[in-house]
């Protein structure tokens, strides 16, 4: 199927309303912090809906949604989802995610054969467009019965939740909410994991290139990547750590540093990253033999099948000088000893991750003196905030002890699991009457929503569903068209259940 095909067939699918809503919202740019569009798409959505939408002072919005005739004691749900998607790209994909639409494929996944909704070299942003989709498709369908909802929809979750972090407590009045934005569609999640920001800096001199040096880009590419809480207990490879790898295993102690960068975002596991470096005569040789050594691990270890380490010959003339090699060698090991992945798991709750950390991203940049100045960017999550706390001022140590200007914040709180949850009850009850089978009741280490807003409005009685997802925060995502189905399902008949309350 052709991309330029593909909006017409997304629209065909079932249930209708969904998809149609959902390609109305890819087809609209809309990374974090750069939302305007979106909320525009969504003004206009409601507008035509003739719903009444509210946004407060950093872009958030709340449409309210007028009960089916009948139900209108009914207390109000929310309905939450988040506007924003994660911008990651193939390298070799032409795509500006500030202009250009999701271009949409219909597929079958190659795994199983069930039929997917991906997009082409680029995140699909089904992480949350779909949820936002399920929120308005019963918002506006008909036959959908209802009490009175709010569909309050957020911005820049993902660089940081600061649009959950903005609410305030007269914005919307529902105190019993549906989150739409994870993604298994055989669980209703109750809690999840908090998290904090790192920020490493170190600042070096840089000298001239030395007559004779051989110079070489090392670039590690292939990688699954994923999303650093939902896919962080796969153990897939970090391009940034295997780069480290790489060029540590050379063994070359006079190697020196001209530029690095790797990862995009700081919740997504780094999928790619290069370094340019330069060394005497045969470094080139040893860091090839490196390379082909870590590509061979990392595919064991990881199950990276489609890893590469590639190592090519930079002309000597090219680019500016490097920094010194005893610096090299000092942030090369600092980004070694940086923890990545799995620090511990839940002592109580099976198979669930309690703490990890990712790191995200890497970048380095000339300044106006001349240095180098070279930027980590590290994500931490954890359900218990000492733990938190722990992981911040271990990768601080790293820090100064290295020399790095340490930058830390961006902490937002995880959500309570509450099993004696009204909501939970209903849930639960209408997942087995529709399906035969209990659900699985979770906790997530990904971050959700959930525990800000219940932080900034007060106790508020939530749960989280959605359709599954895979790939999230990759060009790897996709969306299964008969999740999509099974969630509306469970919706629809959770709304009807609320509205006799």
């Amino acid at each position: 199927m052709t991309a330029s095909s593909t909006s017409s067939a997304v629209t065909q699918l079932e249930p209708a309303a969904v998809w149609q809503c959902f390609a109305g919202i890819a087809a609209v740019p809309r990374p974090s912090k750069s939302e305007q569009k979106i909320r525009a798409h969504v003004r206009a959505l409601a507008e035509h809906h003739r719903l009444k939408v509210r946004e407060d002072r950093i872009g958030n919005l709340v449409v309210e949604v007028p009960a089916t005739p009948g139900y209108e004691q009914a207390p109000i749900t929310v309905l939450q989802g988040h506007l924003d998607m994660v911008p990651e790209k193939n390298s070799g994909t032409p795509h500006d995610f500030e202009k250009d639409p999701i271009r949409l494929v219909v597929d079958r996944d190659p795994a199983d054969g069930r039929q997917i909704v991906r997009a082409e070299g680029t995140t699909l942003g089904a992480d949350n467009g779909i949820g936002v989709a399920l929120a308005f498709a019963a918002a506006t369908s008909p036959q959908v019965v209802h009490g009175p909802l709010e569909l309050l929809l957020t911005c820049d979750e993902e660089m940081g939740m600061t649009g959950a972090k903005a609410l305030t407590p007269d914005f919307f009045r529902g105190r019993r909410m549906l989150n739409l934005d994870s993604e298994e569609d055989d669980a209703i999640y109750i809690g999840c994991a908090g998290g904090m920001d790192t920020v490493l800096t170190w600042r070096s001199p840089v000298l001239p290139r030395k007559t004779g040096e051989e110079v070489c880009r090392v670039t590690v590419s292939g990688l699954r990547g994923g999303h650093s809480g939902g896919d962080i207990h796969e153990n897939r490879g970090n391009a940034i750590k295997l780069l480290v790898r790489t060029l540590l295993g050379a063994n070359q102690s006079a190697l020196r540093l001209t530029t690095i960068s790797g990862g995009s975002k700081r919740n997504a596991i780094p999928r790619e990253a290069t370094a340019v470096v330069c060394g005497p005569q045969g470094c080139q040789a040893a860091i090839q033999s490196s390379a082909e050594r870590v590509r061979a691990q990392a595919a064991a270890e990881s199950y990276e099948a489609n890893v590469t380490i590639a190592v090519a010959a930079v002309p000597n003339e090219e680019g500016p000088g490097a920094i010194s090699a005893d610096e090299t060698h000092r942030l090369l090991l600092a980004l070694c000893a940086l923890p990545h992945g799995v620090i511990g798991m839940h002592p109580k709750v099976a198979g669930l991750v309690q703490t990890s950390n990712n790191v995200a991203t890497i970048s380095s940049a000339r300044e106006g003196d001349g240095a180098l100045k070279i930027e980590l960017g590290l994500l931490s999550r954890s359900s218990l905030q000492s733990l938190l706390h722990g992981v911040a001022a271990q990768l601080a140590a790293v820090g100064k002890l290295t020399g790095a200007e340490i930058q830390q914040g961006g902490e937002y709180p995880g959500w309570e699991p509450n099993v004696d949850s009204p909501l939970l009850a209903t849930c639960r009850g209408v997942y087995e009457r529709l399906f035969g089978h209990s659900p699985r009741v979770l906790a997530i280490h990904a971050g959700l929503e959930c525990g800000i807003i219940g932080e900034r409005v007060g106790r508020m009685d939530t749960v989280s569903i959605g359709p599954t997802i895979k790939g999230a925060h990759s060009p790897d995502e996709r969306v299964y068209v008969e999740s999509v189905q099974k969630s509306w399902k469970f919706l629809v008949a959770i709304l009807a259940e609320l509205a006799k309350a």
